[in-house]
């Protein structure tokens, strides 16, 4: 079917994570009738097992939709589906360069988060038309009235502008459909123009090579038109279209403020590049499409294969995956204790996470992680400046250090006002410093904090959650770098640095964290024929030790009775033996060292290997 512009609506549905957003989008797939009732599932439009098991969105997943109006007239719905995490604003950022409205998400028990305004400015920054809406009516705690207030005070939203749905039940969202027609405006292109569309996703596929997901913003393109990507001048033959309702439906062509995909035997996939322009060879177009704001990688950590062999197979699989995953970056490595790897830089803990089980469940590779680290800045006494992404490459000799800079964020916490005291005591901990607090209600309030990026990836969302019973939101955004007293924490085992287990600390707290560190290496490394030392060092100096026992054969269990002298020359024997094999012997460090070091929090220590 053919729609004219005042009849398309592109939108996305943000929110605040688990507010509801996939289920809204399971119920105007099925009243639309994109999916038959028969067919219909939970999270039909997140198709990630790994999205699938965790209940959560990862990535954005855009569909077409016909929907028949209570007038007669047909309308094209372009829905998108967002995540809701801190670590993936990056992807809702380029679903709302699409789009010209978007769906504001609320919870009826919760109210605006933290996320929910981080979303919603995004959406008013890119001067799209919001559609507030206050999902999970049905529930028995649900506080409409409070979500009301809510949006007033933070958005400044009249109350009687807001829809109210439950996306479980179904309630509320056939008259949400119909305020989508008549709300939220249609795309402003003129399909006359020369084509500009912008690539929002793209996605490998073995036989048709690099598709690419765009939104025409001017022009049209049809099947045999010859395309030419604008960042890099390269042309290709358009050889499909299509759209997604949500299974794939080639059309012929796609014009000014449609969304669709584009196969054009796109064989490297470094050749596409998300936010780029699309244009005509015979007809370009004069500018690019302004894209969408691109954000720095936050959290660094070394991905390295288990088996050297695998090398190649986890650059394949890590140029695959930022095909539509445009905010990984990696950079190849090498690592004296695990041999060549890729540097990445990661939005943050849980997009770390996500990466790394995505490259081992889509693409079979077995990995180590080393752990986490931010970016440093330090300005040399030789008058140079340094950037450290990996803390390997930091000085361990302070005095070529003249000052030293980390990243700090301006954090703002979203909690019920019982959980304010150990949040705050949380916040201290970590060196933050206070900013104030806001009351939303008699019941919330809202914490802000300046904070080191460092401290913050260390389970510092984990004790949050653990503090406030999982009612605590988390949302923090970069200020730049502060000076700040580090240094660098190295680990040895048996004498020898472990390059992958090095560490930036800060100076004051390097002495618990380096504690905490080497009980918990003597907890998860095994034990071998002979005593391994676990030592951390800092400016080259010794400040912290724990040791793993040898495993020892009893050699005087065949001795009955008999001279001691005998005992004693078999223990002094086994002696030498052990001597000489902790002189040669290797250390084997297991995935789990990596992991321990992860979930270390300044103050902890496990107890001590028996």
């Amino acid at each position: 079917m053919d729609y004219d512009q005042d009849h398309i609506r592109n939108f996305a549905i943000i929110a605040h994570i688990d507010h509801g957003k996939t289920t809204l989008s399971d119920r105007i797939l099925e009243l639309t009738g994109a999916v038959p009732i028969r067919e219909a599932t939970q999270q039909m439009l997140d198709d990630l097992p790994l999205e699938q098991r965790r209940g959560i969105t990862i990535k954005l997943n855009a569909v077409n939709l016909d929907y028949k109006a209570q007038n007669g007239e047909h309308y094209l719905f372009n829905l998108i589906d967002t995540p809701g995490h801190v670590d993936f604003s990056y992807e809702v950022s380029r679903s709302l360069a699409c789009c010209e409205g978007a769906i504001l998400l609320v919870d009826a028990t919760q109210g605006v988060q933290a996320q929910t305004l981080a979303n919603a400015y995004l959406a008013l920054d890119g001067k799209l038309k919001i559609l507030p809406v206050i999902n999970k009516i049905d529930l028995p705690s649900a506080n409409v009235e409070m979500a009301e207030e809510d949006l007033m005070d933070t958005l400044d939203i009249d109350p009687d502008d807001v829809l109210l749905i439950s996306a479980k039940t179904g309630q509320g969202v056939p008259a949400l459909l119909e305020a989508i027609t008549k709300r939220l405006p249609g795309p402003s292109g003129d399909p006359n123009k020369p084509l500009q569309a912008m690539i929002f996703d793209s996605k490998f596929d073995s036989y048709r090579g690099v598709l690419i997901e765009v939104k025409v913003k001017e022009g049209q393109v049809k099947v045999g038109d010859k395309i030419v990507l604008m960042s890099n001048k390269k042309a290709f033959q358009v050889e499909e279209i299509g759209i997604r309702t949500p299974k794939e439906q080639k059309t012929n062509s796609l014009k000014a403020g449609e969304v669709g995909y584009i196969g054009a035997q796109i064989k490297d996939i470094k050749d596409v590049e998300v936010g780029d322009t699309v244009t005509l060879e015979a007809d370009p177009a004069p500018v690019e499409v302004p894209g969408f704001r691109k954000l720095m990688p936050m959290v660094y950590s070394g991905l390295y294969p288990t088996e050297n062999n695998d090398f190649e197979k986890l650059h394949d699989a890590l140029d695959k995956l930022s095909l539509n995953d445009a905010s990984l970056i990696y950079e190849p490595e090498n690592s004296i204790a695990l041999g060549s790897g890729f540097r990445c830089g990661f939005l943050g803990l849980l997009h770390m996470s996500v990466v790394q089980e995505r490259l081992e469940e889509d693409y079979g590779v077995d990995l180590i992680c080393t752990a986490p680290s931010v970016g440093y800045r330090l300005q040399m006494s030789d008058g140079t400046t340094k950037v450290i992404e990996n803390p390997a490459d930091f000085p361990d000799d302070t005095s070529l250090i003249k000052k030293a800079y980390e990243p700090f964020v301006k954090a703002e916490i979203m909690t019920p006002t019982d959980f304010i005291g150990p949040l705050m005591q949380l916040c201290e901990s970590r060196r933050g410093t206070y900013l104030g607090m806001d009351y939303v209600d008699t019941k919330r309030a809202s914490l802000k904090y300046e904070l080191p990026l460092s401290e913050v990836i260390f389970s510092f969302y984990d004790k949050l959650k653990s503090l406030s019973a999982g009612y605590a939101s988390l949302d923090y955004q970069p200020i730049g770098y502060r000076e700040s007293r580090l240094a660098r924490m190295d680990i040895l085992l048996n004498g020898e640095k472990i390059d992958a287990l090095t560490t930036v600390v800060f100076k004051d707290t390097a002495y618990p964290r380096a504690k905490a560190i080497v009980e918990k290496l003597a907890l998860v490394i095994p034990r071998q024929q002979f005593e391994i030392p676990i030592q951390a060092a800092v400016d080259r100096r010794i400040i912290a030790r724990s040791d793993i026992r040898a495993l020892r054969k009893d050699v005087l269990a065949k001795c009955y009775g008999g001279d001691i002298s005998r005992k004693k020359k078999l223990l002094e024997k086994q002696k030498e033996g052990k001597k000489r094999m902790k002189e040669f012997g290797k250390v084997y460090v297991p995935q789990d060292a990596f992991i321990a070091v992860l979930s270390i929090d300044e103050g902890d220590s496990g107890s001590k290997q028996k």
